[in-house]
């Protein structure tokens, strides 16, 4: 099944978000190329495709897991909560209709 990860970035992280993003996209490869991941990437902080040092107000994550408790311990396991980029995280179940 479908989840939506939806992480939400803390204040002053983007150093932070930074240093960790070569980890953060190699897991977001892995499931690309198994074929689990349908889409993922930034919400920028200001209404601009480059925000520049507003930074990120977090990142959504739409993929394919066994069940919901597995999408929870992947997203629990993201380098962006060890560095304290995330503050939270919401995992819920996604039903793909289009395209």
């Amino acid at each position: 099944m479908w989840y939506v990860i939806e992480g939400y970035d803390g204040q002053d992280v983007l150093p932070a978000r930074q240093a960790a993003r070569p980890a953060h996209l190699a897991r977001l490869q892995a499931l690309r190329e198994a074929g689990r991941l349908l889409l993922a990437g930034p919400c920028p902080a200001i209404d601009s495709e480059d925000p520049g040092a507003a930074g990120f107000s977090g990142s959504l994550v739409v993929a394919e897991f066994e069940s919901l408790a597995a999408a929870r311990a992947w997203a629990d396991a993201d380098p962006y909560v060890a560095a304290g980029v995330y503050v939270r995280t919401e995992v819920r179940p996604f039903r793909r209709v289009l395209p």
